[in-house]
């Protein structure tokens, strides 16, 4: 496939890259199973050195990106121009209407989140230590099953978090 795991200088956190087409990304590529991901090179780096008994956990957000987000833009908007105090008021205002409904925020995360996820309510599958941005994995990581993080902020923009598994 051209992929293998790399670990960015920068963040400390492993990113996807492609020798064939140098496109890098955070996420992992589509179209590869987990186990494909797994036999990547470099995938060691996911696992933070492969101990094998990674605690892994599941979360949904909902992601409000601004114009200083590490990429601004999504699905909906080509060139995002908020700003990030912006970004968060609107977060505030899905929180006030989600209050502590799992349904209403993945709802909410359907219909409004910037990230790719929406797609799937906000779910953004299982995920263990050393695989998202370090704000978002610690808060994740502190959250119960069915508890909502409060607004979050990391390179990518503004995010409420919500643990799954």
């Amino acid at each position: 496939s051209g992929w293998e795991i790399r670990m960015s200088n920068s963040k400390g956190i492993p990113y996807y890259f492609n020798a064939s087409t140098k496109e890098s990304s955070w996420d992992a590529p589509s179209g590869l199973s987990e186990d494909q991901i797994k036999s990547l090179p470099g995938s060691q780096h996911l696992t933070g050195g492969g101990s094998g008994d990674a605690e892994t956990i599941t979360a949904s957000h909902l992601l409000v990106k601004h114009k200083d987000s590490r990429r601004p833009s999504s699905w909906k908007e080509t060139n995002i121009t908020r700003t990030k105090e912006e970004a968060t008021e609107i977060l505030r205002e899905y929180q006030a209407q989600f209050g502590t409904s799992i349904k209403a925020f993945e709802e909410l995360a359907s219909l409004h989140s910037d990230c790719s996820s929406h797609s799937q309510k906000g779910n953004l599958g299982p995920f263990s230590k050393g695989q998202m941005q370090k704000p978002f994995e610690d808060a994740a990581f502190a959250l119960q099953v069915g508890e909502f993080s409060d607004i979050i902020s990391t390179d990518s923009g503004v995010h409420i978090i919500l643990r799954t598994a």
